[in-house]
């Protein structure tokens, strides 16, 4: 178990390459995009566009992104790849949302092996790209992480809070509070704690996070028990240094990111409000403090 542990870990769909065109949705609504790690691996992905949205070209994108009212980072979870994500981007982009949709090192078909660091590492050159190579304002971006992708983003945006950069929101999907108490669950005769390589402790990551946090989950979810998820919204601060406060949503009868499209679309739908509602009030707060003139 100690020598196979990453091979139970990842579980990655792997292509020789992966194309827009491979995507389930229409022609025109999903472009290829890659970016370049910090230390040197190629990691390719897709850029979904907002339902109703046709681009043929890198400008057309572009120009589209920079009226985009959200644009979402989708971090998927341990198994396949992004080919199977695809259909899952469609209660962001019916909210008029963009997704980057990547995939990890390993996954589909990027090189490289996957680790906790080397994920690490992808997470960081994706918001680098939106950043900074897109130009996608923080504050537009929500990022979405469901069950690994969690112990991804968590700290990713935890680095992002420290530097005065964080994003719009973060919203978890069937993920849990560490590795270590997610393969205790399934192993409790194991000395899980001695051996694992890979803990991704979001516990630890999301006690630093202060951008609003929604977090749902199933009750039947057999992959990652509700109590494990349950154990990370206790760590995570009541409220955003805006004073949102965090949400939890329990999809009953639900396993595995098996979650109701609709009930899981409209919970996406009001946190987004929430963000909006509370940037106008700081910005009318703030417009209000001013001296005139």
């Amino acid at each position: 178990m100690a020598v196979f542990q990453r091979d139970l870990i990842y579980r990655p769909g792997r292509a020789e390459r992966i194309r827009a065109t491979d995507s389930s949705l229409p022609t025109g609504t999903v472009h290829d995009v890659t970016v370049t790690t910090e230390d040197g691996v190629l990691l390719n992905g897709w850029h979904i566009l907002p339902a109703g949205l046709n681009c043929k070209t890198r400008e057309d994108c572009d120009r589209e992104l920079t009226k985009a009212k959200w644009l979402v980072l989708f971090f998927h979870g341990n198994g396949g790849d992004r080919r199977g994500r695809d259909y899952g981007s469609l209660s962001f982009t019916e909210l008029d949302s963009h997704v980057f949709l990547f995939d990890y090192r390993g996954y589909g078909d990027n090189g490289g092996a996957p680790s906790e660091e080397g994920l690490a590492a992808d997470a960081r050159a994706v918001w680098k790209y939106a950043t900074e190579e897109r130009g996608v304002s923080a504050k537009r971006i929500v990022v979405y992480a469901e069950s690994l992708g969690g112990g991804v983003a968590t700290r990713l945006i935890a680095d992002l809070c420290k530097a005065g950069t964080p994003p719009a929101g973060l919203i978890l999907g069937g993920t849990f509070s560490s590795m270590t108490d997610t393969a205790s669950s399934h192993y409790p005769w194991l000395p899980v704690g001695l051996i694992l390589l890979d803990r991704f402790e979001s516990d630890r990551y999301v006690a630093s996070i202060d951008c609003p946090i929604l977090q749902m989950h199933g009750s039947h979810d057999d992959i990652v028990p509700l109590a494990v998820g349950r154990k990370l919204f206790a760590a995570i601060p009541e409220q955003s240094a805006d004073g949102i406060p965090k949400q939890f949503i329990e999809f009953t009868d639900a396993e595995h990111n098996d979650f109701d499209e609709q009930r899981f679309q409209t919970a996406v739908a009001e946190f987004f409000v929430k963000i909006l509602q509370r940037e106008s009030e700081h910005t009318l707060q703030t417009t209000s403090g001013k001296p005139a003139g």
